[in-house]
């Protein structure tokens, strides 16, 4: 083929995953269409570099070179983010209340279908509850719980920067011994500590709830511990968690102390690093770090 052709091939599909995902808001798609832009650049930078005769170098070392450059910028466009981010006021653990506007749950058919196997599969609806994450930006959350109250199950509806929703779902369940076992499928960058007690699985390229809710179960059925039913109301239980994750990522050192704050930003050089780590891998592999 010839390679102009290819590479035009490739803008248009890129173009057409750009438009699917603003109606599905799926971050595999997100992923597929981020690598395809990266040789997009690549290639098309190579061959105009390579048609205007600026450079004497083999076309794969000019390739490989443009390939770096895309990674130097949006390593830069990411750390300028992140510190935009530890420098704003906006919360990195917002607190939820209540939500009563009735809105919790789009009207979208994608979503209705995973309210209907919820139904189907003894799944009630226990709260509704939101976050404020910027001005006039709301994370909506639901909560729902199985028939015995052993597994919760939290979906959270994220907004995108092209107007998108995306879906993600965390699980999780109390034992006797004290453990919290959590699964989820979260597409964001934490780069944080947890609670010690916790056991943490994250699954960004596993976008079936059914499929999530399976390997909860079975995390938990290995474990082999007594399951404790769950009593405190998800309103307390997520805010509580918001205070405990951040006492512990201050302590750690994730989060700077709060006399520094004002001067240095919420998030420490370490904890910056890591969260930019994280993202990357999130953003090109879909993998979170396991620390």
């Amino acid at each position: 083929m010839n390679p102009d052709y290819a590479l035009l091939s490739a803008i248009i599909l890129s173009l057409v995953l750009l438009q699917l995902n603003q109606r599905q808001g799926s971050p595999v798609l997100a992923i597929i269409n981020r690598w395809l832009r990266w040789f997009i650049f690549a290639f098309g930078a190579a061959a105009i570099v390579e048609d205007l005769g600026w450079m004497d170098r083999p076309y794969p070392v000019v390739v490989g070179t443009f390939f770096l450059v895309w990674f130097l910028i949006e390593t830069l466009y990411n750390w300028l983010a992140i510190h935009a981010l530890s420098v704003s006021p906006l919360p990195l653990f917002p607190r939820f209340t209540l939500n009563h506007s009735g809105e919790e749950w789009p009207t979208l058919p994608r979503f209705l279908k995973i309210r209907d196997w919820l139904r189907a599969n003894g799944f009630k609806q226990v709260q509704a509850l939101k976050a404020e994450v910027g001005p006039s930006i709301y994370l909506r959350v639901s909560v729902y719980q199985d028939a015995e109250a052993g597994v919760r199950l939290q979906i959270t509806f994220l907004p995108q920067g092209n107007g998108a929703l995306a879906v993600c779902y965390s699980l999780s369940t109390n034992t006797a011994g004290g453990y919290r076992y959590v699964t989820d499928n979260l597409h964001l960058p934490f780069g944080g500590f947890y609670p010690e007690n916790w056991l943490m699985s994250r699954n960004p390229w596993r976008r079936s709830l059914a499929g999530l809710v399976k390997l909860h179960r079975e995390r938990v059925a290995r474990g082999g511990e007594q399951v404790v039913p769950w009593t405190t109301d998800p309103l307390t239980d997520l805010n509580g968690q918001q205070r405990e994750l951040e006492r512990i990522n201050t302590e750690l050192g994730f989060l700077a102390p709060h006399a520094d704050r004002e001067e240095h930003g919420k998030i420490s050089h370490e904890g910056r690093y890591r969260v930019w780590k994280e993202y990357w891998l999130l953003s090109y592999f879909g993998k979170s770090v396991r620390y």
